[in-house]
């Protein structure tokens, strides 16, 4: 393979992307403005760790750009200095609450810094883009496990908006310009590295601290939480099949997941959800600690539970997640402990 772009290689899902690439021998072009939304300290840390994972024996070489995807110039540079096999678009403005209380910065980051990803990828002849989607997308919708094929026109937030968003202005691109392009809505991904602001990660830090732990709706509530390992391996097999067009696709009867175009969707998600209370047992378990629960009422734009059908997915790429909330939650809590000292 040639190399591969990686757009969000300071956050979550991005870095873990980028260091299995490295560590397979791949070059990788790593982009991210290292914003301020979480602990820029965490971020540094990841883009260092790749630095040292490239630095090692048989190891893909890796050039970073810290720049803002909102700027034009600066992403059709990158276009222009590199020639790239494959583009994984996985930056993004993230949090569902936090687009309550800043749309705009949404608009920025997913829209107009995904027009220019798509507008590089048209010109430079791109072989496929993939990309981040979300199963935010689902909102409203109540047919569970959710399915690809489902109608999601009924977002709860702007960040679900702006991801259903993304999958239009893809499709479109792929219909007008050939580009072929596959979207990925992710199931609350969690394990080491996370994100400071989900709910692993908050639960954690807050039950070794002594304080006690938000529980939104009640406790009500149920996700099919997955474990970034699996995400990754989704990601991974799905950027090396490039997306054709659906010999059998119907404009009298068409499926929102498959295209005329070269374009695909596919769910990434554990296809077992976990209750909330049985979560926080894990988490409590893990760490020999009893959490004080404080019951709230469930926040704006969040959905009760989510749910993921894959079966596209194992049928396009042969993959279907495993790990068991057990084991993701305690190596997330040994990395957290070795990363923090606690």
């Amino acid at each position: 393979m040639g190399t591969h772009l990686v757009t969000g290689t300071a956050g979550f899902i991005g870095f873990h992307y980028a260091a299995r690439l490295l560590r397979a021998g791949e070059d990788v072009v790593g982009f991210d403005s290292v914003n301020d939304y979480y602990s820029v300290s965490l971020k540094r840390d990841r883009l260092a760790e790749l630095c040292r994972i490239a630095a090692e024996p048989d190891a893909g070489a890796y050039h970073f750009v810290e720049a803002d995807l909102a700027d034009q110039g600066a992403v059709d540079k990158v276009f222009a200095e590199h020639r790239f096999e494959r583009v994984v678009h996985l930056a993004a403005q993230a949090g569902v609450r936090y687009s309550v209380t800043h749309p705009r910065t949404y608009v920025q980051s997913n829209l107009v810094g995904f027009i220019n990803i798509l507008e590089g990828c048209r010109h430079a002849a791109v072989p496929h883009l993939t990309y981040a989607s979300s199963s935010s997308v689902y909102g409203s919708n109540r047919s569970l496990p959710f399915s690809v094929s489902d109608n999601v026109d009924h977002p709860l937030s702007l960040y679900a908006a702006s991801k259903k968003a993304n999958e239009l202005m893809a499709h479109t691109y792929s219909h007008l310009y050939g580009l072929p392009t596959t979207g990925l809505r992710f199931f609350t991904v969690y394990g080491p590295w996370g994100r400071p602001d989900m709910a692993l990660f908050l639960f954690t830090e807050a039950i070794l601290a002594g304080r006690p732990i938000d529980v939104f709706n009640h406790g009500q509530m149920s996700r099919d939480f997955t474990y970034i390992d699996d995400i990754i391996e989704g990601v991974y097999r799905t950027s090396q099949r490039i997306a054709t067009a659906s010999e059998g696709w119907s404009g009298e009867n068409p499926d929102p997941a498959t295209s005329a175009a070269p374009y695909r969707v596919y769910n990434i998600g554990n296809n077992r959800p976990v209750s909330l209370e049985r979560f926080i047992g894990v988490i409590e378990e893990k760490l020999g600690r009893k959490a004080v629960r404080n019951l709230l009422p469930m926040q704006p734009g969040d959905v009760p539970e989510t749910y993921a059908d894959i079966d596209a997915l194992e049928q396009a790429v042969g993959f279907r997640p495993e790990t068991s909330i057990e084991v993701g939650v305690g190596r997330f809590i040994d990395w957290y402990r070795g990363y923090y000292g606690r």
